[in-house]
């Protein structure tokens, strides 16, 4: 198949889990794999798309796990793990040449910019890259979320989702050897399923709000880019 060279979206909101910004160890922020992760994205950018991420923070920080702490501050202190990956794939990005924005839902003057709606919209018409932080902001949601969230905010075409997967299962693929991948969905059938691909209160506002989600694997850090273009990978996710 011949490489596509116009770009399907002009603007896209891209989901990044913080386990993929950890590489093999699981824990922390391995620079070699952010590196590659962030030459895709720069490669988005020079090709023309507009690009919004949110990070997540589950390379620093996974408290809820343990049952033992209060759920607000536990999910407050995973918004300060998702500002750390922020910066860091900020400075990643511009060691390579993006220009870049932190933006955060949490405010830190000293550190990024707070989020606001028209200043990302600015940044993204100056072809800057703009990475929102902190999820919502609030406890009890998580940054799949937050990530739809800013997709809406910002009007975003389409909000790409990079997992360890290549799309969406019926079950779990690393399980069942029988599992069946899904070319394309619909978002009543991701919640009727209960295909736990993202989380429901995320999908049900994708459909309401009529942005398309696609999954794919973030194995080959290219495949941000392929998706971006528009080329036929993973599972899109459409009402």
């Amino acid at each position: 198949m011949s490489e596509i060279t116009n770009p399907k979206y002009k603007r896209i909101l891209l989901k990044l889990s913080g386990e993929a910004l950890a590489g093999e160890a699981k824990m922390g922020f391995n620079f070699a794999v952010a590196e590659k992760i962030c030459r895709a994205i720069k490669r988005c950018s020079d090709a023309g798309i507009q690009v919004g991420i949110v990070v997540g923070g589950g390379n620093f920080w996974r408290g809820r796990s343990s049952g033992k702490m209060d759920r607000s501050r536990a999910d407050h202190i995973g918004m300060l793990a998702t500002a750390m990956n922020a910066l860091a794939v900020a400075d990643c990005l511009e060691g390579l040449g993006a220009e870049v924005r932190v933006q955060t839902a949490i405010a830190m003057n000293q550190i990024a910019e707070p989020y606001i709606r028209q200043r990302a919209i600015r940044h993204f018409l100056k072809n800057r890259i703009v990475i929102f932080g902190c999820g919502t902001g609030n406890p009890f949601y998580s940054t799949d979320s937050a990530a739809v969230l800013r997709a809406a905010d910002t009007c975003c075409d389409i909000v790409l989702k990079a997992t360890l997967v290549d799309g969406v299962y019926d079950k779990d693929p690393h399980k069942f050897v029988d599992a069946k991948r899904y070319e394309s969905l619909t978002f009543d059938e991701v919640l009727s399923k209960n295909l736990r691909v993202i989380d429901s209160s995320a999908a049900s506002m994708c459909r309401e709000n009529e942005i398309p989600l696609l999954v794919f694997s973030l194995s080959d850090p290219e495949n941000i880019y392929k998706a971006a273009m528009g080329e036929a990978i993973g599972t899109l996710i459409t009402v």
